[in-house]
């Protein structure tokens, strides 16, 4: 992932900011986070790839 995403990159559930947890990084970032802290939920970066898919709702 490109750092510039972070420009444009929002929480799925509150559109709100994600802060970025950076595990490994080279030219782009391999591996981390992005966390909402609103939602107080954590989205995974594996392979430079983002995975923003949201959480699961418990009903």
């Amino acid at each position: 992932m490109k750092r510039e995403l972070m420009e444009i990159l929002v929480c799925p559930v509150c559109k709100g900011g994600l802060q970025l947890n950076v595990t490994e990084e080279k030219e782009e970032i391999i591996s981390g986070s992005l966390y909402c802290q609103k939602c107080d939920y954590s989205y995974p970066i594996v392979d430079t790839i983002p995975n923003l898919l949201p959480p699961e709702r418990k009903e």
